[in-house]
Order: structure tokens, then C-alpha cells, then sequence
């Protein structure tokens, strides 16, 4: 639950500073680093499921 807390503050900074900056280039950039970041997640934890299929 804190890791949550703490990344939803980390992502409420960034968008603050790409509005106060006009700084709108970083918003997609950490969008794509977030996405990323869940795919490889979720990749480890799917893959020992797969190796039992084949």
C-alpha cells in the first residue's frame, strides 16, 4: 500500500513540474517508462506458466 502512495506522489511531481515548466515532452516519456516497467513485470511473472505449456 505505501509503494502505491509513494508512486502515485512520484507521478503527481512529474506531471506538477511538466505543467509549472511547460515541460510537456516528459509526459508521454514516463508514460512509456511505465509501461515498459508493467511489461516486464508481468512478463516474470508469466513466464514459468508458459515453460509448462510446452
Amino acid at each position: 500500500m505505501r509503494f502505491i502512495k509513494y508512486l502515485g506522489r512520484l507521478l503527481g511531481e512529474f506531471f506538477t513540474f511538466a505543467m509549472q515548466n511547460k515541460a510537456w515532452w516528459i509526459v508521454p516519456l514516463v508514460l512509456v517508462l511505465l509501461l515498459i516497467a508493467l511489461l516486464i513485470v508481468s512478463g516474470g511473472a508469466i513466464a514459468p506458466f508458459i515453460y509448462q505449456i510446452f
